[in-house]
């Protein structure tokens, strides 16, 4: 088994890491335009050996796992030159553009559609997690314009690694992981920064900060590089998603500056419920 993973990053990188685990026989070839990150990733055992782009008619599978922007220009490039039996997922957190810049592409069955619902804060070679998957949702597009024997390779190694799968049509999906995700990040962001800009004392955060503040804002240190395309793909969802979220934070406002605080009480207890669907998803997986 040949494996070419296009972007050594944490999700490209915990792939083929579980790829290894489960066909140690298999050869995994890395692209990068970093060339510290290929041979990071070579010196950490995450790749074989650096790959080219030329060779990936050879693949047996292709992972784009480049910043969604990226993904545009690549994975193009990356259909021109695989073979008929090459199976490539990209990996993004937004589908309708991807799934739009390659919808007439003369191999476009040769491509499926995924958002493999996983990660950390963390980029890069040595964020690679064996194991990042398990339990996981993996939410699949078009999966219907993937040729049918392509679709079954993908989806033997998706659930070999452990993935919850879920079938969804791109604009779909971009919605709503404009809600669960693209707005938990920018929350994060703009909790960040409004900390930074009101203490001026760095160690006066670091004195008072429990973990509710740490849990909060973990997503903050994600990288700017991989956000900023996804928020500009996703714009219109993001905009519809941080006006409900403003508009909830300015009745909360408003409830303080009235000294209501049986409708506060009310909100709170309200939004309790959610406890019961985060444990009913956990449960599920």
């Amino acid at each position: 088994m040949k494996v070419f993973v296009i972007g050594i990053g944490l999700i490209g990188g915990s792939m083929v890491l579980d790829i290894k685990k489960m066909h140690p026989q298999a050869t995994i070839y890395g692209i990068d335009t970093n060339e510290i990150h290929l041979q990071e990733a070579i010196a950490l055992g995450v790749i074989d050996a650096a790959g080219s782009m030329i060779d990936l008619h050879t693949a047996d599978f292709v992972i784009v796992s480049v910043p969604v922007d990226g993904a545009l220009v690549v994975l193009p490039q990356v259909l021109d030159l695989i073979g008929d039996d090459t199976i490539v997922f990209e990996v993004g957190s937004t589908k309708a553009p991807i799934c739009k810049v390659i919808a007439l592409h003369p191999k476009r069955r040769n491509y499926i559609a995924t958002h493999p619902i996983a990660g950390t804060e963390f980029s890069g070679p040595s964020a690679a997690i064996l194991g990042l998957f398990e339990g996981k949702t993996n939410i699949i597009c078009e999966v219907e314009r993937t040729a049918f024997k392509l679709q079954e390779k993908a989806l033997e190694l998706f659930k070999a690694m452990g993935m919850r799968i879920r079938y969804m049509d791109p604009n779909s999906h971009d919605k709503h992981i404009a809600y669960v995700s693209h707005l938990s990040h920018i929350s994060a962001f703009m909790l960040g920064k409004t900390v930074i800009e009101k203490e001026k004392h760095e160690q006066d955060i670091f004195d008072m900060a429990g973990s509710g503040f740490e849990s909060t804002v973990r997503l903050a240190k994600s990288s700017p590089a991989m956000w900023t395309p996804i928020f500009k793909q996703n714009k219109e969802q993001v905009i519809e998603t941080l006006e409900e979220y403003i508009s909830n934070l300015t009745h909360f406002k408003e409830l303080l500056i009235k000294e209501d605080y049986d409708a506060i009480y009310e909100e709170m207890q309200s939004v309790n419920k959610i406890k019961g669907i985060l444990n009913g998803m956990n449960v599920k997986r």
